[in-house]
């Protein structure tokens, strides 16, 4: 099989609507612009939102792009857990929701420097098995546990025993473990930042074109600036 071209070469901003894999979305980017294509980070099937693809020769700079910081906009379900952290999971346990003040006190640990184990839905892999395969054949394993930091949490509406929060996270920060270890599930969550990238600059997959792409210069002087 040849090669994929180089070129068109630059970053797509894409809208990620809820329901197909990353790679889905990756697949056909690439069919649009019949170049190499990659990805700097991917999200669930089930979130919606920003995601940075990598076109031809840009590829080069996914390093560059995978460690930029996150923000999100979740909310989140306190009725109940789910084995997944998200709604494709089982409920595992139900739950009274908390008042707003004991929702105010479990936040409060949450920001800054924090250390949740990875979820066993993720692609983590555990004695060289991604741990999503070993828990889709009822293989319970313990998670390693990640540090990450949560650099914003904040609490924009709370009714009928679900949350609504706006974070900003460090690359690498799961948000379904932020929901189990607040007690509850992710019942949406929608990627708006990465770096200095909008979802509000983004397109749909099905609306995105070639020359939408952002040249590697005005990738590198948006990381430089810290805007886009």
């Amino acid at each position: 099989m040849p090669p994929r071209a180089l070129e068109p070469a630059g970053v797509a901003l894409v809208d990620k609507p809820r329901g197909p894999s990353s790679f889905a979305i990756v697949a056909e980017i690439r069919r649009k612009t019949g170049a190499r294509t990659g990805h700097a980070g991917t999200l669930d099937p089930f979130a919606t939102g920003l995601l940075l693809l990598l076109s031809g020769r840009t590829t080069k700079l996914a390093p560059r792009l995978v460690g930029l910081d996150k923000r999100y906009l979740t909310e989140i379900d306190l009725s109940a857990r789910t084995s997944t952290g998200d709604p494709e999971g089982e409920v595992i346990e139900r739950l009274d929701p908390p008042a707003q003040e004991e929702l105010a006190a479990r936040l409060e640990p949450l920001r800054g420097e924090i250390e949740l184990p990875i979820p066993a839905a993720s692609a983590v892999k555990i004695g060289g098995e991604r741990a999503y395969k070993l828990a889709r054949r009822g293989v319970e394993v313990e998670m390693p546990l990640r540090r990450s930091t949560v650099f914003a949490l904040n609490l924009l509406g709370y009714a009928d025993g679900r949350a609504l929060l706006d974070l900003t996270v460090s690359s690498g920060t799961y948000v379904r473990a932020i929901a189990d270890a607040l007690g509850g599930h992710c019942v949406s969550l929608r990627r708006t930042e990465v770096g200095p990238f909008s979802v509000a600059n983004a397109v749909g997959p099905e609306a995105f074109v070639p020359e939408r792409l952002l040249s590697e210069a005005a990738v590198l002087d948006a990381i430089a600036a810290g805007v886009a």
